[in-house]
């Protein structure tokens, strides 16, 4: 007979536009999920606690004890625009260190613990809001990627993130997300396909735009693409591009941009292993797009919120396995 698992701790990956829940068992396997639309910027009646109430009464009848069990969250729902603000944690980071900076209040339905960021602070500083626990999720699940790898986590602020030793050593922000999003909806260069609206073509040409955009990018040198975003529009009123591919054609040259940028600041290194976090799509296109650039395809990881939110939550203390030391709770 199998057994069943008891939930240990809930853990929640809280960003801003959505919610994603996880009932975890002491060895962090995943009893049970919930997706909800209410990020930080989309709450339900009732706020940040009416959110985790109704993603807590859901399990309810699973099991009554539900409602005592330690809740973890990391992301936004630990920002400055969030539940409560969860000062950041100074790189270089591991799990101990995100553990120790956990912040812990009561909520209406139990006891809540905020995950830190992290910042790399400096002349320009930088910082992580929800991908240090996805992080610390893919090294307890890649043991090998603790001695140096390179984390990327694709996203509307994409992350390339050095770990080293089993921290979080360095790491750069690209807003090749937003860029597009912003020149998709409030440019010149997105028209062509707003105005072509629901036509649609093969996906071999969709594929062969954003080939072509990722080439230009890798061509475009030392200057960067700043000059060659116009293209999207140029090659379309020469008729090379199709209106409906321009979009695929613009996301190759800013990822392409973005990959250009990245290799660029390992100034000829060789570049460690490379891991993709996150959407399975998204980062299928990003693992084309580096081998596009000559780089070894990436290893994708897929997403490892659960895994990271129980990691920081056992080295918080809040939940143990055999052999565990004792270790003292998050203060509040």
């Amino acid at each position: 007979m199998t057994a069943v698992l008891r939930p240990a701790v809930i853990g929640l990956d809280w960003g801003t536009s959505s919610l994603r829940g996880y009932l975890l068992a002491a060895d962090g396997g995943v009893i049970d999920s919930i997706a909800k639309p209410w990020g930080i910027q989309h709450l339900p009646a009732g706020g940040f606690a009416g959110a985790l109430h109704e993603v807590v009464a859901a399990w309810h009848g699973r099991d009554q004890g539900v409602t005592s069990l330690p809740v973890v969250a990391a992301g936004m729902v630990g920002s400055r625009q969030g539940w409560r603000e969860v000062p950041y944690v100074d790189c270089p980071a591991d799990a101990a260190a995100i553990a120790r900076g956990l912040l812990a209040f009561d909520s209406e339905t139990g006891r809540i613990h905020l995950v830190p960021g992290v910042i790399r602070r400096g002349p320009l500083p930088n910082v992580l809001r929800g991908e240090e626990t996805q992080i610390v999720g893919a090294l307890a699940r890649e043991p090998a990627l603790a001695t140096e790898s390179l984390v990327v986590l694709p996203g509307t602020h994409s992350k390339w993130v050095r770990v080293r030793g089993g921290r979080i050593t360095s790491f750069d922000t690209f807003m090749t997300g937003e860029l597009f999003a912003l020149l998709r909806h409030h440019s010149l260069l997105g028209k062509p396909a707003r105005e072509a609206g629901a036509d649609t073509i093969s996906a071999a040409a969709t594929a062969a735009a954003f080939a072509r955009g990722l080439s230009v990018a890798r061509e475009s040198g030392p200057e960067g693409v700043s000059g060659r975003l116009f293209t999207t529009r140029s090659l379309y009123l020469t008729g090379e591009l199709p209106p409906a591919a321009a979009l695929d054609y613009l996301s190759g040259l800013l990822v392409g941009e973005e990959i250009r940028s990245a290799i660029a600041t390992h100034r000829g290194q060789p570049l460690p292993a490379i891991v993709l976090i996150g959407d399975d799509a998204l980062c299928g296109r990003y693992s084309e797009a580096v081998a596009a650039f000559g780089v070894p395809q990436a290893r994708v990881l897929g997403d490892s919120a659960a895994a990271g939110l129980w990691q920081v939550a056992r080295a918080a203390g809040l939940v143990s396995v055999a052999g565990d030391s004792p270790r003292r709770a998050a203060h509040g």
